[in-house]
């Protein structure tokens, strides 16, 4: 049977009730017309800004077989689609289009030198984040068996904190490791060494991607690493007080650590 249709009490086929959508921008909300679609862009339904780097028509979101689905209608830009609190990722190119099926969605593009954020909320979603997953997310468990001292878990967090307070963050807007050696108050040596050992460690472990073969470091390890710490919840949202935790930040920097 087709998801868009159900049975009546007479045991005939009728439309399936459309789930109800609400989009949230900028402190104003929309309720979603499951009629038609429903544009975002320089123009239409939703009218982002004036930001010529943006697309009259940039994402379209429609209604369709029993689903809410989300199109990248523009010819340039991409947009960075985050679900159930982080763990779920994905990157929505020119042309691509999914199905929304959590709960809550947030959507994060980029045109020119502005960023904005949108979230999509629904009451009705066809799939919901599993227990093991909130509590994740929430720093109740540890799910990675690894150990890693104070002070490397706070380079992690450094490294990652644009990611953690802001669900849908690019790669390309983690701090640089002169900005996050700042964040903490450290060298860059310091910063370099305490970033070597965690690439190391991690390298030993299987790890991929943290080392560019033959004993030489990978160019961008700062952002597997980042990857990898925050969609393995090796950091999460719960860290965060490290990097404004005083006591951590004056403590001693044995080697080897």
């Amino acid at each position: 049977m087709n998801a868009a249709v159900g049975l009546d009490a007479d045991g005939a086929t009728e439309p399936k009730k459309p789930v109800p959508l609400r989009l949230e921008f900028a402190g104003e909300w929309h309720d979603l017309p499951s009629d038609r679609p429903f544009i975002i862009g320089r123009e239409g339904d939703l009218e982002i800004d004036d930001n010529l780097y943006l697309h009259r028509h940039f994402l379209e979101l429609q209604y369709r077989d029993g689903l809410w689905w989300l199109a990248n209608v523009g010819v340039r830009l991409a947009a960075t689609i985050s679900s159930a609190g982080g763990a779920v990722q994905s990157w929505l190119s020119p042309g691509a289009r999914m199905p929304l099926v959590f709960e809550r969605t947030v959507i994060v593009f980029t045109a020119g030198p502005v960023t904005y954020e949108l979230s999509l909320h629904t009451e009705q979603a066809p799939y919901e984040v599993s227990r093991q997953v909130e509590m994740s997310l929430s720093g109740e468990t540890t799910v990675m068996p690894a150990s890693f001292t104070p002070l490397q878990k706070q380079l992690m967090v450094a490294l990652a904190e644009p990611m953690l307070r802001r669900e849908g963050v690019s790669m390309n807007e983690l701090p640089s490791s002169s900005a996050a050696a700042k964040r903490l108050g450290w060298t860059m040596s310091k910063f370099n060494r305490k970033l070597d050992n965690v690439c190391d460690k991690l390298d030993r472990m299987g790890v991929q991607g943290l080392r560019g073969g033959a004993g030489k470091l990978a160019t961008n390890r700062r952002a597997r690493l980042v990857e990898y710490a925050v969609t393995s919840q090796v950091v999460t949202r719960a860290d965060l007080p490290l990097l404004d935790d005083e006591a951590l930040r004056n403590q001693s920097d044995p080697d080897g650590d």
